[in-house]
């Protein structure tokens, strides 16, 4: 048996490294199980850089050649897909239960790769990128909830930072593959993720908090124990968690009577703002069109070799930000990841702005790779994982799913626009005023950050509310 299935097992010994205060090393690695998932997620984002050039060129051993217009449909559907899943993903979560909801959406990604690898027509792989998107859209939304709702305060930003780690790493995976692999071979490495997904997760427990929902305590009790180790005094943690259920119980309202409370219009606009922020930042314009990005810009580097790059430098980055993320805190992360892209995105549009009006650019062939690279080391520090991690910490429990669900298909539908529109705000603003355009949201991101969103590093999910609420508690301490 794996390490990660003896932690997924309730420990009945002493030896499980837990103590009274509770061992941490199994909420890693069921956060890592659990984030396999993201992992193939990633892949499935990472698919259209190394294979829509494959598909545009005229290949014997394919069965058709894509158009350029099939391409971006190609493309783009995967966000369109997203947007359709995360919405009801939610709703899904509560029914089923975490757990067996992100079991279920293996089944998704699984099909996708099986109709991407035998697809015959353009119309083939545009309903497999639709079915593996609406997988990815409910994957945003649900992973995330399952691990806030397993992670201890003092380590909640860091295991909710693995989502934005495994899914860079996903993706760069994918980019990797393509670099030396077939069409096929790439699909075929990319459809065993989800299989290695179910063999790990499967043994996991149900989150705590969705099993008291149920008035499941003692099974709630034994996932306590797998996620705290044997030792731990489960008392204190249920009781707190039964009193925060309790007390929403109480204040349970709909939807539409939620909204007049301070601390649920606050958090609303934090967690809407902030998947703005992300995606009109550029991110997938960058990750989706890597390769072209260098091309136009005359780069001498193999393009292959700068996608690599880029996805490397996500990881590298997010593996930072894991560790900055408990210790510096969310909202200067923030602060500096918007920033520095903006500094980053200028850069990029005084390149092309020289290179458009005919300017000699061979000295600087090298600073659109430069940029983009450092882009994307300042993006995943401090946009990349914490709009999805501040959802899940701010928003109240009785409109979480809702809101939750509307944000990540917000997040998805920006994602579609900003990729689709991409080729139209370059042909008729020229390359240069289209990266100024985007430095220009990195700024407005800044703004937001800096006198909207706040601070929840160390703080637990009710002092969250309270703060929002305005009821500060003074005497709490900062420090972790």
């Amino acid at each position: 048996m794996s390490k990660v299935e003896e932690a997924m097992l309730p420990q009945n010994g002493a030896g499980s490294g837990g103590d009274a205060e509770g061992s941490k090393k199994p909420q890693y690695l069921i956060t890592l199980a659990a984030t396999m998932l993201v992992f193939s997620g990633g892949a499935v984002i990472g698919w259209s850089a190394p294979a829509l050039p494959m598909l545009e060129k005229a290949n014997s051993t394919l069965p058709f050649q894509a158009t350029t217009d099939e391409s971006s449909w190609i493309g783009s559907l995967l966000a369109i897909g997203a947007l359709i899943g995360a919405f009801p993903a939610g709703s899904l979560a509560d029914m089923l239960g975490r757990k067996m909801a992100i079991l279920v959406l293996s089944a998704p990604l699984l099909l996708s790769w099986g109709i991407i690898f035998f697809a015959g027509s353009a119309m083939m792989l545009f309903a497999a990128r639709l079915i593996g998107g609406i997988g990815l859209g409910a994957i945003c939304t649900i992973v995330p909830m399952y691990i806030a709702e397993i992670a201890e305060d003092s380590v909640r930003g860091t295991l909710c930072s693995f989502f934005q780690l495994m899914l860079c790493a996903g993706i760069l995976y994918t980019y990797s593959i393509g670099a030396g692999a077939t069409y096929y071979q790439i699909a075929a490495a990319c459809s065993v993720l989800p299989v290695v997904f179910i063999v790990l997760f499967f043994r996991a427990p149900e989150t705590p908090v969705f099993l008291l929902k149920k008035d499941r305590r003692a099974q709630a009790e034994k996932s306590l124990r797998a996620l705290r180790g044997s030792q731990y005094n489960t008392t204190k943690e249920l009781h707190a968690l039964e009193n925060e259920l309790n007390k929403q119980g109480k204040d349970q309202s709909n939807f539409m009577q939620a909204l007049s409370r301070r601390e649920a219009k606050l958090a609303i606009t934090i967690s809407i703002g902030m998947m703005f922020c992300q995606q009109l930042s550029g991110i997938n314009i960058v990750i989706f069109y890597a390769s072209k990005i260098f091309i136009d810009s005359g780069s001498t580097l193999p393009p292959e070799l700068c996608t690599i790059l880029v996805g490397l430098a996500q990881v590298v980055s997010t593996l930072v930000s894991m560790v900055l993320i408990d210790k510096a805190g969310r909202k200067i992360l923030l602060q500096i990841s918007a920033a520095s892209m903006a500094v980053c995105l200028t850069i990029l549009g005084y390149y092309f702005m020289k290179k458009d009006r005919g300017d000699d650019v061979s000295s600087i062939g090298l600073l659109p790779v430069v940029a983009v690279i450092t882009y994307i080391l300042l993006f995943a520090i401090g946009f990349g994982p914490i709009p999805w991690m501040m959802s899940g910490e701010v928003l109240p429990s009785d409109i979480k799913g809702v809101v939750t669900g509307i944000a990540v298909s917000l997040n998805w539908t920006l994602a579609f626009i900003v990729t689709k529109t991409f080729k139209m705000l370059t042909d008729n603003l020229g390359n240069a005023n289209t990266y100024f355009l985007l430095a220009g949201f990195c700024v407005a991101a800044l703004l937001f950050c800096t006198f909207v969103v706040i601070e929840t590093k160390g703080k637990s999910l009710q002092e969250i509310q309270d703060e929002l609420a305005g009821r500060k508690n003074t005497k709490r301490s900062n420090v972790i």
